[in-house]
């Protein structure tokens, strides 16, 4: 019998089951569907995955055939019914893959299910801890964070990496393997990579392991990853994985297995520690996801109480292009619309901005971040959207003061000036507020506010 394994969200060789399975099953074969749903125009006007996300998807499903030996089927279409008459034509019996936990990937599975005659298996396969090894079952996770860390670390265990498969085999023959699509096949523009970007990302496997072995043991960040993480400007302020992490390129278990390496090999701080805190994070949204299922979008979020919001075309529109006004919203945003990536303290504080002073429906943001992101991760953005915006684990408001936060974490209007150039020859002392300039100070530094740089939005 012939076994295929499906890829969605994990493509890698490294520590991954479905993989190690068929292969040790007997023949077999993978298969990579690029879904159309996947690039369609939202109800928001704007692609579901844009251009740049695009881009680093194509880059590690390409880079994923190479490290499969070649033996990666692609198509084009909707994976319940492509696959299903794929596995009838070449006879595969059994069909391998990583569950997921949210709605439209549940509903394709779901679909998958009727549609194949075989059999399915599927295992999770995206966490830190494995499911099977938490101290609660997902629907008596804890509504507050710290509550489930404490209990993960002091009750569960983080299991051991899977090697890849001693070797693969190439490409089965009588089947039509098919070609990667490019952006204009799949409706996109393509856009050039911006050389201001912090770094420049390629997706793969490879380079997911490039990026650890650079951060944590060539350059000797990690070590200060703790005082350095909410740097804005530089490559190595912070660790940058997540582009990676987000398409399954490396594994939390693989990250949290190097890390453990690190502490071994050189030291173990605080801030080693800190990237397992992160970890940990990422999973809580993730299990998070599975006890609340579709609340994760709905307006008022798990809270279930709709905060005072608006469908604003035009303030959306601002936001999303960097034309509020307020310079450090205006950089975060013009970085993430040229590179797709924006760092923490940054996503922080413009979700707070859009949600909680423009009062616009944050989930257009969102979805703002889900066409934008080249990290884009389903439970994560959605549940740091919700968090930042009220309606997620944490009701209390979380409002950030833009111009406060921006005075701390950029005091010399460095990462401003780095994407905002209309205000290079603004002083520190203004350059976070502009309009507070005379009008001879805004000619003698080449910027008038509603002309050269948007006068404030109204709030």
């Amino acid at each position: 019998m012939k076994h295929l394994v499906w890829y969605r969200n994990d493509l890698r060789i490294r520590d991954h089951l479905p993989l190690t399975k068929a292969v040790a099953a007997g023949t077999m074969a993978a298969v990579y569907c690029f879904d159309p749903r996947h690039f369609a125009i939202t109800r928001y006007g704007f692609p579901k995955t844009g251009s740049i996300r695009a881009r680093f998807l194509m880059e590690s499903v390409s880079r994923l055939r190479e490290s499969l030996n070649g033996n990666l089927i692609v198509r084009i279409g909707k994976p319940e019914e492509e696959i299903p008459q794929l596995a009838a034509e070449a006879g595969f019996g059994t069909i391998w893959y990583h569950r997921e936990v949210t709605q439209e990937e549940i509903l394709v599975e779901q679909d998958m299910k009727k549609a194949f005659e075989g059999e399915m298996v599927s295992v999770p396969g995206h966490t830190l801890y494995h499911p099977d090894d938490l101290p609660m079952r997902p629907r008596e996770l804890p509504d507050v964070f710290t509550r489930f860390r404490k209990q993960v670390e002091k009750e569960s265990r983080v299991r051991k990496p899977l090697p890849a498969p001693d070797r693969i085999e190439g490409p089965l023959p009588g089947i039509d393997y098919g070609d990667i699509p490019d952006l204009e096949e799949l409706g996109l523009k393509p856009l050039a990579k911006d050389p201001r970007s912090v770094l420049p990302f390629e997706g793969g496997e490879e380079k997911a392991w490039e990026r650890l072995n650079h951060y944590m043991f060539k350059s000797d960040s990690i070590r200060n990853y703790r005082q350095t993480r909410n740097g804005l400007l530089g490559a190595d302020y912070s660790s940058k994985f997540s582009p990676w992490l987000a398409h399954g390129s490396i594994s939390a278990v693989s990250i949290y297995d190097q890390v453990e390496r690190y502490e071994e090999e050189k030291v173990k701080n605080e801030s080693t520690y800190w990237m397992k805190f992160e970890l940990i994070w990422r999973d809580f949204f993730r299990f998070s996801a599975m006890k609340h299922g579709n609340a994760l979008f709905h307006p008022g979020g798990i809270q279930g109480e709709i905060p005072q919001m608006k469908s604003d075309a035009e303030l959306f529109r601002r936001w999303a292009d960097g034309e509020t006004g307020i310079p450090f919203v205006d950089a975060n945003m013009r970085e993430l619309k040229q590179t797709g990536f924006m760092s923490n303290r940054g996503r922080q504080n413009v979700a707070s901005f859009l949600s909680q002073d423009l009062q616009v429906d944050w989930r257009m943001g969102a979805a703002w971040f889900e066409s934008m992101l080249i990290d884009y991760d389903v439970a994560s953005n959605w549940g740091n959207w919700a968090y930042n915006s009220t309606v997620g684990h944490d009701p209390r408001n979380r409002k950030f003061h833009v111009t406060g936060q921006a005075k701390r974490y950029d005091p010399k209007g460095e990462y401003v000036r780095h994407w905002i150039p209309e205000l290079a020859m603004v002083p520190a002392e203004f350059i976070h507020e502009p309009w507070k300039m005379s009008p001879e100070q805004k000619t003698l530094f080449g910027v008038h506010i509603g002309r050269e740089y948007p006068a404030p939005v109204q709030l």
